[in-house]
């Protein structure tokens, strides 16, 4: 009997984590950026029995521009913990940048390696021989997509496994079919835009939108942050269908070149079959952009050097 549920993770920190989003982000700021995140989902769920329960994420990523190229790359490595599956999963990408208007579009495309680990399951009935067996399977896939950045707005579509691979367990009795899993096609929509309010106050409403393409569901994230001195931010936000997000964060160092940030989920929609709460951490590091050596050109009413 076949059966869906949530394969990829979702961040409050959508805002801060472009490369996971759109393989077009790669480089699209003009300087490197290293990310750090760790999601604690539905504390405190546990399974009835044996492992299980709470989702548990962990991503870092890279971006950095080649301006030589015109271009940028990016990785993102991530460990994903559902319940008995384990998800590792490495993305490479590239992007090819294009000034358009006021802005930049990063038009990119990713390659991954995915190892999926399917951990011990306790049948209702023991003789029951389509029990997936602790095994794991390892597969390529593909994405693609844009993003395009503004001084003050960005705007950014990414889609994953375009090859659809599928993933294949053993089962107790190695003497029936294995039991499958198929990386479903997924786009994420988001943007953002940043309104200078006063010298010292800034406000930027933000949106997400997850659509599995297979299933035909969506999930949709609105909210905005208000950042104070170009140093604090505060911000809350609403998943539909789920839950409240509430976020905190400050920059530290010479251009807030290093930032930290949490945001806290409060369950509101089948709060019984799930956990109260979500908790999410955030890192980050951005590098100096780096600065035109190339020696500005001599004139002269007669020559040009």
């Amino acid at each position: 009997m076949p059966v869906a549920a949530q394969q990829l993770p979702q961040f409050s920190h959508y805002a801060f984590n472009g490369q996971f989003i759109s393989p077009g982000y790669a480089g699209i700021k003009g300087q490197t950026e290293l990310n750090l995140f760790y999601r604690y989902q539905w504390l405190g769920y546990d399974g009835s029995f044996d492992n299980g329960g709470s989702p548990k994420t962990g991503l870092f990523s890279i971006s950095t521009p080649l301006p030589s190229l015109k271009s940028g790359v990016g990785l993102v490595v991530m460990k994903d913990e559902i319940g008995a599956v384990d998800v590792f999963q490495a993305q490479l990408s590239y992007a090819y940048h294009v000034s358009l208007g006021n802005g930049n579009l990063g038009i990119g495309v990713q390659g991954n390696i995915t190892n999926m680990s399917k951990g011990s399951y306790r049948p209702n009935t023991e003789s029951d021989p389509r029990v997936p067996f602790q095994s794991s399977d390892r597969k390529l896939d593909m994405g693609a997509g844009l993003w395009y950045q503004h001084e003050k707005w960005y705007a950014g579509v990414g889609v994953t496994n375009l090859l659809g691979s599928t993933y294949e367990f053993e089962n107790r009795d190695r003497g029936v079919e294995r039991s499958t899993v198929t990386g479903e096609k997924h786009v994420m929509v988001t943007g953002g835009y940043t309104a200078e309010l006063s010298g010292s106050v800034s406000v930027t409403p933000t949106a997400i939108l997850k659509h599995d393409l297979s299933a035909g569901v969506s999930s949709v994230e609105v909210g905005g942050r208000t950042t104070l001195y170009d140093k604090f931010w505060a911000g809350a936000g609403y998943r539909f269908g789920e839950a409240a997000t509430g976020l905190l964060g400050v920059y530290f160092l010479k251009d807030n070149a290093l930032s930290f940030g949490y945001a806290f989920d409060y369950t509101l929609v089948d709060a019984s079959a799930k956990s109260a709460t979500s908790h999410e951490v955030m890192l980050g590091y951005r590098l100096p952009k780096s600065k035109n050596t190339a020696k500005p050109p001599i004139r002269t009413p007669r020559y040009n050097f």
